[in-house]
């Protein structure tokens, strides 16, 4: 591998090149300076002349295995691909000694994101887990919000990751079938529960409702979660793909004042119009993409609001602006970590108790019970 002491850009090789590798890794990694995308492995030929055509001088393989025997030439292992396959993936990486990315949920079971994270320990290699959502505008506002103390003490977090499709779309991720580890307690439930573990440390008691609504559905697509943490604050967490009015993506309330937010990070919209970020941060409110404009800012008609006593609906409050949106600070992390000058951002053991938590909400929703952690 590349000696991490040097400034030669490190070779990335990507696993998988659907919607989370075309749309999130592929144009994060190579806008990521230090970085630079050298193998897409995908067995689709579409998707691999997709990849050619926004990377000309990428290499291709059509399976993981192609990568092995080629170990020394490569420094970073990113699995984007279907969930069943992280952990072999992930553990065959790791035992040809390259540290690696895997995308969310890193595993189907905390037991299993452990073995993984122990492996990496054993072999003295980096392993992170992409949950981008951390870097959203609105939760990297929230953080600010908490830390300054402008709510007061915190005493329930509300967070909402809401989408009206009532058609199903089909594939593994709306699978029934529990060896493809679909449905949106795993998908998006992933991102609400790091994001709340995040702000408000462990949970120590988990309830659960989840329920399949589509005609035709196999896996959970309206789920609820009540999250008690040790600190005492309370998180409602709800991921839906049949809401057909959304409510506020976050409301936060605090012994002194709360804060609500509606409408999503523009990240993902913007990657997914092929809009790309630049490597570093020259904007005047942080990035910027290709083309110049400001990267991950919202209009200020999108601001959420913070008060007391009052409806943001009707005005009430003061307006907030939003931070930016960073989804490139995970990558420029990732190659300060590999270099030794940063900290692994995202860590195995960070994703695991997110699976604690999924685990519990899928017995409790089975069961009927709080469950305790």
């Amino acid at each position: 591998m590349t000696g991490t002491g040097t400034r030669t850009p490190l070779r990335v090789g990507l696993v998988g090149y659907g919607l989370a590798g075309s749309v999130f890794h592929a144009p994060l990694i190579a806008a990521t300076e230090g970085l630079a995308l050298d193998t897409v492995v995908t067995s689709n030929p579409e998707r691999q002349e997709q990849a050619r055509a926004e990377f000309p001088d990428v290499r291709l393989a059509a399976t993981p295995d192609e990568l092995w025997p080629r170990a020394d030439e490569l420094d970073l292992i990113v699995i984007a691909s279907p969930n069943k396959t992280h952990v072999p993936i992930a553990t065959a990486a790791l035992k040809a000694g390259l540290p690696v990315v895997v995308d969310k949920p890193i595993a189907g079971t905390a037991a299993e994101a452990r073995e993984l994270a122990a492996l990496a320990e054993e072999r003295g290699l980096l392993l992170s887990v992409f949950q981008n959502r951390r870097w959203d505008n609105d939760f990297l506002t929230v953080r600010r919000l908490v830390a300054d103390g402008e709510l007061g003490d915190v005493l329930r977090f509300e967070s909402r990751f809401e989408r009206w499709r009532p058609q199903l779309k089909g594939g593994w991720r709306e699978s029934g079938d529990p060896q493809e580890i679909g449905g949106l307690l795993f998908d998006l439930g992933s991102h609400v529960v790091d994001q709340a573990l995040a702000l408000f440390g462990p949970a120590v008691q988990v309830y659960a409702e989840s329920d399949v609504r589509r005609p035709g559905a196999e896996a959970d697509d309206d789920t609820f979660f009540a999250l008690t943490h040790a600190s005492g604050v309370r998180s409602h967490l709800y991921v839906s793909a049949v809401t057909a009015q959304l409510g506020p993506r976050l409301r936060v309330l605090g012994s002194r004042a709360g804060y609500v937010k509606y409408g999503l990070d523009p990240q993902e919209a913007a990657l997914r119009d092929g809009k790309r970020p630049s490597p570093d941060r020259t904007g005047k409110a942080g990035r910027t993409d290709r083309s110049g404009e400001n990267w991950g800012v919202e209009p200020e008609s999108l601001w959420g609001r913070i008060g007391a006593g009052e409806s943001p609906l009707t005005g009430g409050g003061r307006p907030v602006e939003t931070l930016p949106g960073d989804y490139p600070a995970y990558y420029a992390a990732i190659a300060a970590a590999l270099r030794g000058t940063g900290e692994n951002p995202v860590t195995a053991h960070e994703a695991a108790a997110t699976l604690d938590v999924l685990e519990a909400a899928r017995r409790s929703a089975r069961e009927g019970i709080t469950v305790s952690l």
